[in-house]
């Protein structure tokens, strides 16, 4: 069944003392907004309106949902205002800053602070588009996911899961430090509606995703920081999980990146990407600590030998240069 796109607020409107400026981004989950506060601060807010169980048509602020959709609806507005509410108490330089959180249009709103900048996809694509080889350098892969580490260090301390980490979700400010953004624990919260409702990211979700009782925990974020990583060498997520248990591929793809990342990197993200979890590091900040060991800069080989490489694991892994990617 085909998801429909909700109408988002319009511009103008002023929403508990924020004005909506304009739509920044929708997915089928949420729809973010660029506003002003009252104190003419730019803010982001997040609507909660998850396109599988409710309906709104341009010119409508309250949304329509049916009655079979109800509970369903219920229980995912109220694990996402005690996201935002959990989300509101870590303040962390790497983590959304959640300022405030609100109920209005029977729905919630979450506020947080808007800076300026780009996500990591965007930037992959672009270097993608560019034929800038390789891809994204070792160095910048390693600092960039050793501050994505600090922040879920943060979130995993304040006991809570991310459970949508990928290079969508994390935001690059203009001094090129990383913030993670929309997080997905809420979403799991609906797996029971699965079949109106896409709770996870093919490639980057790990395989107890996947499962109805699957059990989640700070290893199901490790095994998508892990995909996000090896997204960044070759411009595409790893195989999907679930085509991973009828065929693994992913061996294959990491010997073809040998000779181009050191060989500690590749392992690191091979330890985050096994399929069972207990063989995963065991915490964030044990990934943390094999990804700082010292390592031997990869000579670059000649343009075309990597773009080769790369453009082989892609085709391997059923993705385009297309910027329309889902990812």
């Amino acid at each position: 069944m085909a998801i429909q796109r909700n109408a988002p607020l319009p511009d103008g409107l002023n929403l508990c003392g924020h004005r909506i400026i304009k739509k920044l981004a929708c997915g089928g989950f949420s729809i973010v907004y660029l506003a002003r506060a009252e104190n003419g601060k730019a803010v982001a807010i997040k609507e909660y309106l998850p396109s599988g169980l409710v309906k709104r048509k341009p010119g409508e602020l309250v949304p329509a949902v049916s009655s079979e959709n109800l509970a369903a609806y219920h229980v995912g507005l109220k694990h996402f205002f005690d996201e935002g509410r959990a989300l509101a108490r870590i303040a962390h330089p790497n983590v959304v800053s959640v300022v405030n959180f609100f109920r209005a249009n029977y729905t919630v709103y979450m506020v947080m602070t808007y800076e300026s900048g780009h996500t990591l996809q965007e930037h992959i694509i672009r270097r993608r588009e560019k034929l800038t080889r390789p891809l994204v350098s070792e160095r910048f892969i390693r600092n960039m996911f050793g501050c994505v580490m600090n922040g879920l260090r943060e979130v995993h301390s304040n006991k809570l899961l991310h459970l949508d980490v990928k290079p969508a979700n994390i935001y690059v400010r203009r001094d090129g430090t990383p913030i993670l953004l929309d997080f997905g624990a809420a979403r799991q919260m609906l797996k029971d509606d699965a079949s109106n409702y896409p709770i996870y990211t093919p490639g980057f979700a790990p395989p107890e995703v996947y499962e109805k009782i699957g059990c989640l925990g700070p290893w199901s974020d490790i095994y998508s920081t892990g995909a996000s990583m090896f997204s960044c060498m070759v411009g595409a997520p790893p195989q999907p999980a679930d085509q991973r248990k009828l065929n693994d591929k992913m061996d294959f793809y990491f010997e073809k990146l040998e000779g181009h990342y050191s060989p500690s990197l590749i392992e690191v993200i091979r330890w985050s990407l096994m399929m069972d979890p207990a063989k995963r590091p065991h915490s964030v900040f044990e990934m943390q600590k094999a990804l700082q060991i010292p390592f031997e800069p990869i000579v670059v080989e000649p343009e075309d030998v990597i773009s080769g490489m790369t453009q082989r694991i892609r085709q391997f892994l059923g993705f385009g240069l297309s910027r329309q990617s889902t990812w």
